[in-house]
């Protein structure tokens, strides 16, 4: 099957905003004796609460996740056991790995004698980015299930359940004493929101701008009034706050997510056009290519990153200092190139190299490709011997192709 541009799109802008957003609310704050503690703006800055909104993408990443796991399942031609196998090899692979150089980078720094503050923060944001694997796993396990559903039952019979848990999650939050611990039903339950949505439209069924308005709209309006109720403004969690959107997901995280989902669909023709152009097209490619990677490793580059230049005992703007002002938001951008040139060097470490394709892209640039072979075939020597001629493949997207093509004789 061919790809989904679009989708491959908003799955790079989740990616985007998780990276980013990591990096903007997570303060390293270096200390008196070397080591660094954890803060974050959004305690001293609650007016930066609705940028939030733009940057927490979790609900476009398991929207994108079961688009691709549908389109997968639906064009794997053996069974279901083997499909499941090769899809958490994918996931779990990576994540073994991340885990063993991590263990091992750990016990270099303890040995080194770097700070038990510091050691507490890289292995706190080490690891809490994998929580994403408990439901993302059970969703891909129960795919073939959520397309069956999907198909006999309608989308809205099988969202409104998911929903209708997640509220009474929210409502045991705020009845129940402070420290209550809920099982994690409610994350999955959330998070299959958007999940199905991703399967739905693998099938077909958003479709068209009606949908994605629809979509769109209705997110709007529940996000409205879950503010209007009293839920947090800040889709993140806020340190010191009393209650999360985010952990647990609440239905003001699931009403974002829905709007997400519904303004990146009617953004299509405009993302079509954009991705026709090589540079957009070619980066959108590669960090599909490397999403996982991209995840797992961007928040070890922070940490990595504000440790290795704490060594010198500077509280250098933006990177050790507490973020309580502007100045700190404006200086942590000032830092967010070299973030982001240390993270594609670790991310491409170890990588194999893909063979280069005509159409300059080679695997990444194959795998954003949404169109198919055109059928026709012409050669420069059409009674030669079979094995001696040469052959031009057309692509029906691909104007210029055809036409030196259709200028050799036939």
């Amino acid at each position: 099957m061919s790809r989904d541009r679009t989708v491959d799109a908003l799955r790079a802008y989740a990616i985007g905003g998780v990276v980013l957003g990591h990096w903007l609310v997570t303060g390293l704050v270096l200390t008196g004796d070397g080591g660094l503690h954890q803060a974050s703006p959004l305690t001293a800055l609650p007016a930066l609460a609705p940028v939030t909104w733009v940057l927490q993408t979790l609900g476009l990443f398991f929207f994108t996740a079961g688009f691709g796991s549908a389109r997968s399942l639906a064009g794997h031609r053996g069974g279901p056991g083997g499909w499941l196998a090769g899809r958490l090899r994918r996931l779990l692979l990576p994540t073994v790995a991340l885990l063993g150089v991590g263990a091992a980078v750990l016990l270099a720094a303890t040995v080194a004698g770097t700070p038990d503050d510091t050691l507490t923060v890289a292995l706190r944001l080490a690891i809490s980015p994998l929580w994403f694997l408990l439901p993302l796993v059970f969703l891909i396990a129960v795919t073939g299930a959520l397309r069956t559903a999907v198909r006999r039952w309608g989308l809205g019979r099988c969202v409104v359940p998911a929903v209708v848990v997640v509220a009474a999650a929210d409502l045991a939050v705020r009845l129940l004493p402070a420290g209550s611990h809920l099982p994690p039903v409610s994350v999955v339950a959330a998070w299959s929101v958007p999940y199905l949505l991703g399967v739905a439209h693998a099938d077909g069924r958003l479709a068209g701008r009606r949908a994605a308005g629809t979509l769109a709209a209705g997110g709007v309006v529940a996000l409205t009034a879950l503010l209007a109720v009293g839920y947090p403004v800040s889709a993140v969690g806020v340190p010191g706050a009393g209650v999360s959107n985010l952990n647990p997901p609440s239905l003001l995280a699931v009403a974002l997510a829905v709007t997400q989902v519904g303004l990146g669909l009617l953004a299509r023709p405009a993302l079509e056009r954009l991705l026709v152009r090589p540079l957009p097209g070619r980066a959108v490619a590669e960090v599909n290519r490397c999403a996982f990677r991209i995840y797992l490793c961007h928040q070890p580059v922070l940490v990595g990153v504000t440790a290795l230049t704490a060594r010198g005992g500077l509280a250098l703007p933006g990177l050790h200092t507490v973020p309580d002002d502007p100045g700190w938001v404006l200086a942590r951008f000032c830092w967010l190139p070299l973030l982001a040139a240390v993270l594609v060097t670790v991310v491409r470490t170890g990588q194999p190299r893909s063979r280069r394709q005509p159409g300059g892209g080679g695997v990444a640039g194959r795998s954003a490709e949404c169109v198919a072979s055109a059928p026709q075939v012409y050669d420069h020597q059409r009674s030669g011997p079979p094995d001696l001629q040469e052959v031009i493949a057309v692509r029906d997207s691909d104007p210029p192709s055809r036409g030196r093509a259709d200028g050799q004789p036939r």
